[in-house]
């Protein structure tokens, strides 16, 4: 009999997707959590409470844990591993945004935790998701789709050229179970790593236009401008009311390209992702289109 999965990060939104998913298949979830009444009622008698933060709490937590899965930040890799034990497999989310060119606290923490794994011996995976949309509670597109509503004319930075590449919610929650497969069945035998991304890539351009449409807004005038020009326009923007705050790195990174191979996804865990435009249809079915943007967020 396969031993419980130890869940840390179960009240997050890719968190909570993949508890309901473990325990649909029939697996025995146990919660590693700080505050347990964010848990639903029916999981806080197996939940363990520990602060990522303290190495004491931690250990006791996962003293015994054989299979560990963490939705958590990757930086806190290096304490799960610590915490851990030898034996354990730990199966964890990082982000593409250690690709970055202009690295901040979030991807050095992300590749400071790929490091601590892949240096470590130790069986797991680490997955790095692209944008991900259609999470229970996750309001990013909606948001944005918000925004749009306002903008009679959609600013683009160097005319929406750059290359995203979104991921579905469920094709994380997939991921995830699909490298626990892969390491309940011995076919993990160390660290390893790779990406998590929707079929293919398009640019933001197109990435806005599928938004408008899938969520009914029908169509937009588009404005190219440079970089220089919005990262100086967005601190006066984020001054009117129901406009998101965004900064000088956030807009450098709108500039740069986010396309990635999914060929480990495809031939390592034997995932296909789900197109976009399927995904948003999703989305918008599921979940109701935003009215307002709360100021100070940013889509």
């Amino acid at each position: 009999m396969a031993s419980a999965i130890h869940l840390i990060g179960a009240t997050g939104r890719s968190g909570e997707a993949l508890c309901q998913a473990l325990m649909a298949s029939g697996e025995t979830v146990i919660p590693v959590i700080r505050s347990p009444e964010k848990l639903p009622r029916a999981l806080r008698d197996p939940a363990l409470i520990a602060d990522l933060e303290d190495p004491a709490a931690l250990a006791k937590a996962l003293g015994r844990a054989q299979r560990i899965v963490s939705t958590a930040h990757a930086r806190f890799i290096p304490a799960i591993l610590s915490a851990s034990p030898d034996t354990a497999c730990l199966i964890a989310l990082g982000s593409t945004r250690k690709f970055t060119r202009w690295p901040d606290a979030h991807g050095n923490g992300v590749l400071a935790g790929e490091n601590a794994l892949l240096t470590s011996g130790r069986r797991g995976m680490i997955l790095h998701p692209t944008m991900i949309y259609g999470a229970q509670g996750e309001d990013n597109i909606q948001r944005l789709a918000a925004l749009l509503r306002r903008l009679p004319v959609v600013p683009l930075p160097n005319g929406g050229r750059s290359l995203v590449q979104p991921v579905y919610q469920d094709d994380i929650t997939r991921a995830v179970l699909a490298a626990l497969a892969l390491a309940e069945t011995g076919q993990i035998n160390g660290p390893e790593s790779l990406v998590i991304a929707g079929p293919t890539a398009l640019t933001y351009r197109a990435f806005i236009e599928t938004i408008l449409d899938a969520s009914g807004l029908g169509r937009r005038i588009f404005l190219p401008l440079p970089g220089a020009a919005l990262e100086f326009l967005a601190p006066l923007a984020a001054k009117l009311p129901g406009f998101p705050a965004i900064g000088r790195a956030e807009i450098r990174r709108l500039l740069e390209d986010k396309a990635f191979s999914i060929q480990a996804m495809e031939t390592r865990l034997g995932i296909a992702p789900i197109p976009l435009k399927e995904g948003l249809a999703l989305l918008f079915k599921t979940s109701p289109l935003a009215t307002s943007l709360p100021a100070g967020k940013r889509p």
